[in-house]
C-alpha cells in the first residue's frame, strides 16, 4: 500500500502553484501518494505538476469533481454530453501526470439526489452502463482505470452501497471500469464495513480511509481493525489516501459540510492520519 493524501485537506480549487507547495509539504508530513482534483481544469500544468510530483517519488490520482454541469445520468443530454467530456479530460490528465486513477461518483452531480421508480431506476442504470463503457474504452487506450465510488445517501440517491457499485461495474464489464470505496460514506451506508470490502474484493481499485467526522483517521469511531483485516483478505494493495477539507474553503466547505476546524490543523490531520494509518494497516 502507498498511504497519501488528497489536496483538497488544505485547497480548493488545486493550482499548479499550489501543487509546487503542498506535494513537498505532503511528502514532509509522511505521504507516499499526492491526489489531485479537477474543479477548474484550466488551472493546472499536468506536465509541471505530474514532474514534482514524480521528482518526489510519490504517486498520483486524479479526483473527480462532479458538478451540476457533470452528470452522465442528468435528463438534459448537453449536461450528459458535458460529464462524458469532462470524465475524458480526467482521463487525459491523470495520464498527463504519471498516474492511472480516476476516482470519485463517475456517475452524477454530487448533491443531486431525486426518487425514481424500478424502471427509472432500471432506464439510469442502463443509461450509466453504455456512458461508463465508452469511458472505460477510452482509459484503457489511455492506460488509466475509472474508479465509481458509492456516496452517502445525503449527496446522491444513486450508488450509495458497495453492492450498487458492483452491479454496475460487473454490467460494464471491463477492467478498466473498477470500484473506489472511502470509509466516510461506507459509516453511513452500510451494514458491515468490513463485509462490503470483502465483497467488492479484486474489484477494488482505489481506497479513501476517512474518518466518520472528515478528521485525521484514528480520532473517531470508524472501525479501523475491522477495516484492516477485511483489506488484507482481499490482499488489497492500492493507495489508501485521506480525503478532508477545510473549513476556510468557503466554496468546499459548503460543499462538503464543513462548519468547523477538524484538527488543530490542517498539517496536522494529513500527518497524524497517515501515522495512524500505516500503524493500522501494517
Amino acid at each position: 500500500m502507498k498511504f497519501g493524501v488528497n489536496s483538497w485537506i488544505w485547497v480548493a480549487p488545486l493550482t499548479t502553484d499550489e501543487v509546487a507547495r503542498l506535494a513537498p509539504l505532503a511528502k514532509q508530513l509522511g505521504a507516499e501518494w499526492f491526489e489531485v482534483p479537477l474543479e477548474d481544469t484550466s488551472l493546472i500544468d499536468y506536465a509541471r505538476a505530474g514532474a514534482i510530483i514524480r521528482d518526489l517519488g510519490m504517486g498520483t490520482s486524479v479526483c473527480a469533481a462532479m458538478g451540476p454541469d457533470r452528470d452522465l445520468i442528468h435528463p438534459d443530454s448537453a449536461i450528459q454530453q458535458s460529464g462524458m467530456a469532462y470524465l475524458r479530460h480526467c482521463i487525459d490528465a491523470v495520464k498527463a501526470l504519471g498516474g492511472t486513477n480516476v476516482c470519485g461518483p463517475l456517475y452524477s452531480a454530487v448533491g443531486r439526489v431525486w426518487q425514481s421508480t424500478p424502471d427509472e431506476r432500471a432506464r439510469d442504470l442502463d443509461l450509466l452502463v453504455r456512458q461508463l463503457g465508452s469511458l472505460a474504452g477510452y482509459a484503457a487506450d489511455h492506460g488509466a482505470v475509472l474508479c465509481i465510488e458509492p456516496l452517502n445517501r445525503f449527496e446522491t440517491s444513486f450508488i450509495n452501497l458497495a453492492a450498487q457499485a458492483i452491479e454496475v461495474v460487473e454490467r460494464v464489464n471491463h477492467p478498466a471500469c473498477q470500484i473506489m470505496l472511502d470509509t466516510f460514506h461506507m459509516n453511513v451506508e452500510e451494514k458491515s464495513l468490513g463485509d462490503a470490502i470483502r465483497a467488492v474484493g479484486p474489484r477494488l481499485q482505489h481506497f479513501h480511509a476517512c474518518e466518520n467526522d472528515r478528521g485525521a483517521p484514528g480520532s473517531g469511531h470508524v472501525p479501523w481493525a475491522e477495516i484492516a483485516d477485511a483489506l488484507k483478505d482481499i490482499h488489497y494493495n492500492g493507495p489508501v489516501v485521506i480525503e478532508s477539507f477545510t473549513a476556510k474553503v468557503q466554496s468546499i466547505a459548503r460543499a462538503a459540510a464543513i462548519w468547523r476546524s477538524l484538527a488543530p490543523t490542517q498539517d496536522a490531520l494529513a500527518q497524524d492520519g497517515l501515522a495512524f494509518l500505516r500503524k493500522a494497516f501494517a
